[in-house]
């Protein structure tokens, strides 16, 4: 321990002893703690707690991997350190660590220095109250039984903070290990709120610059988790942070703190029109990425209009009309310009995949040539991307992408002897994302397909969709499953292992056909 950590410590172990003497609950304690600590050492409220009860960060960590034996959940991941990290502000708790870490000091969010209510919604003053039975019970249809702290003094949101809500809920069911929760009207609905009311912010607008750090890691952190986590929990999470910023810039902040808050807000309404594709709503997707090109608008930064701008590009090339995506990512290009960043790699392999898509598998030696020049582009323009670009799946473009459109590509043209290699070679640098790989191995069977092989075809299509858990059975994936099964149909409508490719096309969602047994 550090002198300056000795001197916090034993300031906060007097005031514990003098607020124990005249009988003051350990959240009085916390709270004097911090208010003597914070200008001096500059102790955080979540800290403050763990100094008022007197204990070590591995008494804390050892409570609540016990909560989590209770409720029977696989042993967290807490350690010393990234509790460490809570408590010097640098990191701010997932939505489940935060509900466990009030539970251990029975307070609210709002005690330990975090925004909003709990995602159990309810409270944990009380020990006992936040066993996993009565989350289980929870009325999670019912609007409004979050519960929101009675003596909260800022102005009341209600219809953004319902908005949250939903979110909540959802992520709580998802939490719980409820495979069955679909994209419905009311998570569409709350999202378009959220996504509103950003607007409204943007056109119509003091944070602390810790808080603004928090905020920049855990946005890089949502993009690292673009490939690991299922479409619809991490949506979930990535809203409920984009109101965190639309409420921060509620208030006019310093320019430097502004522009700060507007990459953020592009950044994270980019992310959710990915996330959105990835779900098959294409019209929120859209939506997303106007706001995103909004927020981006702000900055000034040509790279972060233009990421936005290839983006968004995707919605038509998947959804709607592939002219369109090729201007758009003519656009991007141009927004690029000569700036070093991932548009410029992102946009020249849009432009192929809607070339590719406009012409067909019979395209003409011309259109063939302009989309290799266009993928040619793109990979001259990776080499000069900026290392952490090139790791970053959300915000930059990897190689393992790069592989996989440039296969996407070729696949499309026609050109399957040149796409199977880079096919290849893209699973191989493939180790999460189970959508991008799934898409690849329907473009090998489309390759198979359009090579004759109809047996190998459908069988490299059905063993794609046996690994493809019913969370990523999404719009994105299904409608290249399904034109494949019409394109063997059209060749040979009653090929043997059709029916085994069928049964996984058309197979029902876990827990469904069971009468509830």
């Amino acid at each position: 321990m550090s002198g300056r950590q000795h001197r916090e410590t034993e300031m906060a172990r007097r005031i514990r002893a003098k607020g124990l003497a005249a009988g003051r609950t350990a959240a009085q304690i916390a709270e004097e703690i911090h208010e003597a600590c914070e200008p001096q050492f500059g102790t955080t409220k979540i800290k403050g707690h763990r100094l008022s009860h007197g204990i070590a960060l591995a008494d804390v960590i050892e409570q609540v991997r016990a909560l989590f034996e209770r409720d029977e959940k696989p042993p967290p991941g807490i350690g010393e350190t990234l509790l460490s990290a809570y408590e010097s502000g640098l990191k701010r708790p997932g939505p489940e660590y935060l509900h466990y870490l009030c539970s251990v000091y029975r307070v609210e969010p709002k005690s330990l220095g975090y925004d909003g209510p709990c995602i159990c919604g309810h409270g944990h003053r009380m020990p006992g109250v936040v066993r996993s039975e009565t989350i289980d019970t929870i009325e999670l249809d019912r609007p409004r039984d979050i519960w929101v702290p009675a003596s909260s003094a800022e102005p009341t949101d209600e219809a953004g903070e319902e908005h949250e809500n939903v979110m909540r809920r959802t992520l709580l069911r998802l939490l719980r290990g409820d495979t069955s929760l679909k994209l419905d009207a009311q998570v569409i609905g709350a999202a378009e709120g959220i996504r509103r009311r950003m607007d409204e912010m943007l056109v119509s607008s003091s944070v602390s610059a810790a808080m603004l750090d928090q905020w920049e890691d855990a946005t890089l952190a949502f993009g690292r988790q673009y490939t690991t986590t299922a479409p619809l929990r991490l949506l979930c999470d990535v809203l409920l942070e984009l109101s965190a910023v639309r409420a921060a810039m509620s208030r006019r902040q310093p320019i430097d703190l502004q522009e700060r808050l507007c990459r953020m807000a592009a950044q994270l309404a980019g992310l959710s029109g990915m996330i959105m594709i990835n779900l098959g709503d294409h019209r929120l997707a859209r939506s997303f990425f106007r706001t995103g090109r909004t927020a981006a608008d702000e900055t000034g930064d040509r790279a972060l209009r233009a990421w936005v701008t290839a983006r968004e590009a995707l919605v038509p090339l998947y959804y709607g009309d592939a002219r369109e995506a090729l201007n758009l990512a003519k656009k991007s290009r141009d927004l690029a310009g000569q700036t070093s960043c991932a548009a410029q790699a992102m946009a020249p392999v849009v432009e192929a995949r809607a070339l590719a898509m406009i012409s067909g598998t019979d395209s003409k030696k011309e259109i063939v040539d302009q989309a290799k020049k266009a993928l040619l582009r793109a990979r001259q323009a990776f080499t000069h991307m900026k290392t952490h670009e090139k790791e970053d799946v959300a915000f930059g473009y990897t190689e393992k992408q790069l592989y996989f459109y440039q296969g996407d590509v070729l696949t499309k043209l026609g050109q399957t002897l040149e796409a199977e290699v880079v096919l290849g070679q893209a699973l191989d640098k493939y180790s999460d994302h189970i959508l991008d790989q799934t898409l690849i191995r329907l473009d090998q069977a489309q390759c198979r397909l359009i090579e004759g092989d109809v047996r190998e075809a459908l069988k490299i299509g059905t063993a794609a969709l046996t690994k493809l858990s019913d969370e990523y059975r999404t719009e994105l994936v299904m409608r290249p499953a399904l034109q494949l099964e019409q394109s063997v149909k059209a060749r040979e409508p009653n090929h043997p292992d059709l029916p085994d490719y069928q049964s996984q096309l058309y197979r029902a969602p876990v827990g469904e056909g069971s009468n509830g047994a």
